[in-house]
């Protein structure tokens, strides 16, 4: 049973033993924890209850085991404010996002670090790497750190039945990016967050430390991000092209709400330099890894598609990035 505690990015699970195997969540038992030990509850009425919400296969116990995402409410069946998957269910389940089936690819970038020290894998203690240039994609014991964890966490997410589609090494050395997708509405998020688990998971194991911070390192590195790909069916049809336009034009005029929910700390990210634009100006095109809204060159060329939400950090809340994006550009009438 794995969910999000009080911080909103601090994962937290237990364990417990059925008596026999179970594929819907939904015949799954709800389950109980103490909510004054996450900040998520008082310490004179701290039962907080746990809803099985999604099910994916255990790569740590194997055999009959599953992993379960649960969502959290109160034992009178209000959800926690912390239940950021309750608000994503209602958007993802109104009829006319439910038709337009809104796909998204998280591309979730990381950086592991060296324990009690919080300094990058592979840096010298207190000191530099050579500058960034190398370690994008990079091979090599000297521009590839961590790769056995990257590898692990990969092959983990592929058993566990996580729609993961790839990995790659980042342009600071010791980050690295998964991406999970196509995933449909909300198992979009049910995915990436199920895969950040299991990465806590591994890193745990290899003695390092995973951070979810969009800049982690001040200076001339790069920070990290969560760059959201979406379509809507409408979208990938004939004729895609213009109400991607459209959708874009609507995203520009919510974009401060939609900074203000794409993460803490993105503002020593979105500085306009380092592949990101400036975190005040909205902007968008093709091709363009400066702006906050990237086209595809496919895109533009096939007249439908996709496009790249560039905008989010890498420890933003999955459920409220992806049902925003949905509610702006489907729902929203400005």
């Amino acid at each position: 049973m794995n969910r999000v505690g009080g911080s909103g990015m601090d994962l937290r699970s237990k364990a417990r033993t059925l008596p026999g195997p179970v594929s819907d969540p939904a015949k799954l038992p709800k389950w109980n924890y103490d909510g004054s030990s996450t900040d998520q509850a008082p310490g004179d009425d701290s039962e907080v209850i746990l809803y099985p919400q999604a099910i994916f296969k255990d790569p740590f116990r194997r055999g009959n085991n599953i992993l379960v995402i649960c969502d959290v409410y109160t034992p009178a069946g209000e959800p926690l404010p912390t239940n950021k998957r309750y608000d994503a269910a209602k958007i993802f389940s109104h009829p006319d996002v439910a038709a337009e089936e809104p796909w998204y690819g998280i591309e979730q970038e990381y950086t592991l670090l060296q324990k009690d020290v919080n300094w990058p894998l592979g840096w010298p203690l207190g000191g530099f790497p050579g500058p960034q240039g190398p370690y994008y994609c990079g091979t090599g014991a000297d521009k590839a750190y961590g790769r056995d964890i990257v590898d692990a966490h990969y092959k983990a997410c592929i058993y566990a039945g996580i729609n993961i589609s790839g990995i790659n090494g980042e342009v600071m050395p010791g980050q690295w990016e998964f991406q999970v997708g196509p995933s449909v509405g909300i198992s979009a998020g049910d995915e990436v967050w199920a895969a950040r688990y299991i990465l806590e998971r591994i890193t745990e194991m290899a003695g390092v430390i995973v951070s979810f911070d969009p800049k982690p390192i001040p200076g001339d590195w790069n920070g990290a991000g969560a760059h959201s790909n979406y379509s809507t069916k409408s979208m990938r049809d004939e004729g895609g092209y213009e109400v991607i336009k459209k959708a874009i034009e609507k995203l520009g005029l919510r974009h401060k709400e939609h900074i203000a929910a794409y993460g803490e700390g993105n503002e020593r990210r979105l500085t306009g330099r380092h592949e990101t634009a400036d975190i005040n100006t909205f902007s968008w095109g093709v091709a363009n890894r400066g702006s906050s809204i990237r086209v595809g060159r496919d895109t533009e060329k096939n007249g439908k598609g996709y496009f790249e939400d560039r905008r989010p950090a890498s420890n933003m809340d999955p459920y409220v990035v992806t049902s925003m994006i949905a509610e702006t550009t489907i729902l929203w009438k400005p």
